[in-house]
């Protein structure tokens, strides 16, 4: 691995021998991967310094502010465009959408997509100030440093440098940076697109977070470059139990909190069933290649039989868990309205984490039955996303990515997975745009931050998961 490590940087510090030409001189500007470093940062610190919460933050000032990026390299308006939430109050929701037209009509485009608001972050409770970019013992440390504006920023340089240096590629180029991915539903600009201006992103496949490099936080060597390939539904159950109360000096049996935590009990019991895809089964399969030990053992035996003395090891490491099943965990609870009498009302969330080709109608029916108590009532928690197989990992996707990987990063393996959490993604594979989560970005994900404190990302692989996206686009979208 040191070999390896050794071998992509001497490729990538000869990329960074090259110049950058001026801004705007597409004929002169230079192709070199590593070019224009130095611009690159100066377009992440603007967009990190975009403060994009949804408390105070506006995502239509950065979508403005790298549209005029965008203007200066020299796209035209009419494909350039600025879509905002239709609600009257939200004028800040903006998505931006950039469009580098291809030459072959008969080659349908590649979406580039990344979504550039934040979670919440408080200045108290970060060692720095989380909404100036720092950077400090080789790490960018910011809100959104990784999560997801590392990709965002990366997009947006090569939009930048494809114009310029007049690279016409075969493919239409769309790219799509999104609001509201964070926020809930408050807006979901991905879903919003997708509802309302689905011509305008259409394409054949897109690129999204999702799935990162994993590097060794002991060694710092890069262990395997992730690609994912579906993810699973995000779904909230509402559990309610209602009763007449009374004083609490006269408690009687059916006391709704009692009920509910017996609920709660069984929805704990539940397991539910082993599943595989081919994303999981792939992962399980190249990850057990490389993991030495009981535990490389189980995860090929689980692969290749599913195995199920296997499959119980690897279920006591809670990642590995996520990936075999659909989970669910409840995440809150109200009950009571006053310290000193019965409770009238105890209610809870159940989040659920659905396994691909899984609707939330039919876990809401186990749920139900597992219960089994009429008087606690299940509903959904907002509205039911549309579930979707997962994309296929054909050659024509994951050919490129192990080409361009192994040229950058020599002997790192390319690992299929799939994401336990959510991304925007759940929305665009489900309208036709079969979405992949790779960026090049190799992290600990125990040492990240993301969603949490002080969220950092390495200087070193932010600036290789920039040569790979860029080499990785020009990869699929061919042309010269």
């Amino acid at each position: 691995m040191r070999t390896t490590l050794l071998a992509a940087a001497g490729f990538l510090a000869v990329a960074a021998c090259s110049t950058t030409s001026a801004p705007g001189a597409a004929s002169t500007a230079s192709t070199d991967p590593r070019a224009g470093e130095a611009e690159f940062r100066e377009l992440y610190k603007e967009l990190i310094e975009t403060n994009t919460t949804l408390s105070v933050g506006s995502c239509t000032l950065a979508s403005e502010r790298m549209k005029a990026r965008l203007v200066a390299a020299g796209y035209p308006e009419s494909d350039l465009h600025i879509l905002v939430n239709p609600k009257p109050n939200r004028p800040q929701d903006g998505n931006l959408v950039a469009i580098l037209p291809g030459s072959n009509p008969a080659k349908k485009p590649i979406l580039l997509m990344a979504h550039i608001d934040v979670v919440e972050a408080k200045r108290e409770d970060w060692v720095r100030d989380p909404f100036k970019l720092t950077e400090e013992e080789g790490f960018f440390f910011a809100r959104g440093a990784s999560d997801d504006k590392a990709m965002a920023a990366i997009f947006t340089d090569s939009m930048v440098r494809f114009k310029r240096e007049g690279y016409k590629p075969e493919r239409t180029i769309k790219m799509m940076l999104n609001c509201g991915e964070e926020s809930g539903d408050e807006f979901i600009g991905a879903k919003y697109m997708v509802e309302n201006h689905l011509d305008l992103i259409s394409a054949e496949f897109a690129l999204n977070e999702g799935a990162g490099g994993r590097i060794d936080p002991d060694t710092g060597k890069y262990v395997y470059n992730g690609v994912q390939a579906g993810e699973k539904l995000y779904q909230d159950f509402h559990l309610e139990v209602t009763n007449p109360g009374g004083h609490s000096s006269r408690p009687v049996p059916d006391n709704a909190i009692y009920r509910l935590g017996q609920a709660l009990a069984k929805v704990e019991a539940i397991q539910f069933p082993i599943e595989f895809n081919d994303a999981t089964r792939g992962f399980f399969r190249r990850m057990g290649q490389i993991t030495p030990g009981q535990e490389g053992q189980d995860m090929r035996d689980a692969a290749d039989g599913e195995n199920a003395t296997a499959i119980r090891r690897l279920m006591l490491n809670p990642g590995y868990n996520a990936l075999f099943k659909t989970t669910c965990v409840a995440t809150q609870l109200n009950a009571g309205h006053a310290p000193n009498a019965l409770p009238q009302r105890a209610t809870a969330n159940v989040n659920c984490r659905i396994f691909p080709g899984r609707t939330p109608t039919e876990i809401k029916q186990q749920l139900e039955i597992a219960i089994n108590d009429a008087q606690v009532k299940v509903t959904l928690n907002g509205q039911a996303e549309a579930p979707s197989p997962p994309p296929n990992l054909t050659p024509e996707i994951l050919g490129p990515i192990e080409k361009i990987s192994e040229q950058l990063f020599p002997g790192v393996p390319v690992i299929p997975a799939m994401a336990t959490g959510a991304t925007d993604g759940r929305f665009t594979t489900p309208a036709g745009i079969p979405t992949y989560g790779v960026s090049g970005i190799f992290a600990d994900p125990n040492t990240s931050g993301v969603h949490g404190l002080n969220e950092r990302v390495g200087v070193k692989q932010l600036y290789d998961g920039r040569v790979f996206l860029h080499l990785l686009v020009k990869e699929y979208a061919g042309g010269k």
